[in-house]
């Protein structure tokens, strides 16, 4: 591999993402920046070099946006693609899932002799039962997710139908005011109409990445978790409501931490990266691969005087502009 392109590759990183050395990317802003990068190029060179730094970045996105590229019709990138899934896995066996072993067992064919011995050793070995990360967006339609009615607490009030008539008056709202665009979920619409999870989920580690239309007016947005507000997306910019403070925070908390630790944004419109570990009332949060919320208490936003749901849905929020959304996974803890 030529050092001088992988060199290159890292000063695209850096500007790309608004950065002033290489040594304020994390992994998971590597990935971002790797990705444009191989999604910007058709040069087999470059996006085998760009898919070899993936690979030492060993994110989970970084595995599933590898695995996407083991069909491109250029061979050398469908080869390094396999590979770096590969690479990823034996370096990361927590990734074990469902998912992760059907992208090794498709690596496996384009593999080189020794990877495709040891892959398949790994693979035999796999915990078989093992669910792992699921993907909830796959970018081509809105299966698995529904409009939004009402907040928990007034949903268990409703009776079976009075429910069903009002899901199916959200799922109709829902369909004109988030659509799929290049394989993005996207938020279009002037209210506040949360997307959610069909699904309802306890404990749990959520992945998602995240951008803000930069020419919006008043980007603000949003992660619903069982169903309460919220890990808080900001623009910045917008000193007046207080958004300096930086993304990820938990805006709606009274008595606990309400604001993220350190400020890890990307400039406005880049791609951001959130990792969100709840375990019982507790959520921890990093924003690009940096610690921003440590264990705190998520309040009851719907009634103070209760503790945070057992269990309920997760919720894409946005209002005020577009809001983009992909690789959404989640693994039940």
């Amino acid at each position: 591999m030529n050092n001088k392109l992988i060199v290159a590759l890292f000063s695209l990183l850096v500007l790309s993402l608004g950065k002033a050395r290489a040594e304020n990317l994390t992994p998971e802003n590597q990935v971002i920046g790797l990705r444009h990068i191989i999604e910007q190029t058709s040069d087999p060179q470059q996006r085998e070099a760009a898919l070899k730094l993936m690979a030492n970045a060993g994110t989970y996105q970084a595995l599933t946006f590898a695995a996407s590229l083991m069909g491109d019709e250029q061979p050398q990138t469908a080869k390094a693609a396999a590979s770096t899934v590969w690479q990823i896995l034996a370096a990361h066996p927590e990734y074990n899932g469902k998912e992760s072993r059907e992208m090794l067992s498709q690596a496996i064919p384009l593999l080189e002799k020794k990877q495709k011995k040891q892959a398949k050793t790994w693979l035999d070995g796999a915990n078989q039962n093992e669910e792992g990360f699921v993907c909830l967006f796959n970018g081509k339609n809105l299966d698995g997710w529904k409009g939004l009615v009402e907040n928990p607490i007034a949903r268990a009030k409703m009776n079976s139908n009075e429910l069903a008539k009002a899901q199916e008056k959200a799922d109709e709202l829902m369909r004109r005011d988030w659509i799929i665009e290049n394989g993005e979920l996207v938020y279009i619409g002037n209210g506040w109409d949360n997307i959610c999870t069909v699904k309802n989920y306890a404990d749990f580690e959520l992945l998602v990445d995240w951008r803000l239309d930069p020419t919006g007016k008043e980007p603000d947005a949003g992660v619903y978790l069982r169903g309460t507000p919220q890990v808080q997306i900001w623009d910045i910019r917008r000193t007046n409501v207080g958004a300096q403070v930086g993304s990820g925070g938990l805006y709606n908390n009274k008595k606990n931490p309400s604001t993220p630790t350190s400020v890890e944004d990307n400039k406005l419109g880049e791609w951001n990266t959130f990792r969100i570990v709840m375990k019982g009332e507790k959520v921890t949060v990093w924003l690009n691969g940096v610690k921003v919320v440590d264990d705190v208490v998520l309040e009851n936003y719907w009634d103070r005087n209760l503790p945070i749901f057992p269990c309920d849905q997760i919720e894409m929020q946005a209002h005020g502009s577009r809001c983009y959304f992909r690789n959404i996974y989640v693994k039940e803890l």
